[in-house]
């Protein structure tokens, strides 16, 4: 099964992380499919870059997000443009 979460990235004591698309049972650092994203919760506001074509994409195809990347799927499509019809 596929999962969209979170991996550590940055320094010590200066986490950044990735938004990744891989197998639900691997390391948290381990390998993945596809780098959909990044986070960096050390800015102030949190830096939050998402390609969220990619992530539907991936969604569509069983992934599912963790819950707080969920939470930032949520917030970005909040703030992106909806496009018109």
């Amino acid at each position: 099964m596929l999962a969209i979460r979170l991996m550590r990235m940055g320094a010590k004591k200066s986490p950044a992380y990735r938004v990744v698309v891989k197998e639900k049972l691997t390391k948290r650092d381990g390998a993945y499919l596809e780098n959909v994203g990044t986070y960096n919760p050390t800015r102030n506001p949190a830096e939050v870059k998402l390609n969220l074509e990619r992530i539907h994409y991936w969604i569509e195809r069983g992934a599912q997000p963790t819950e707080i990347v969920r939470d930032l799927i949520k917030s970005q499509s909040k703030v992106a443009p909806q496009p018109e019809a």
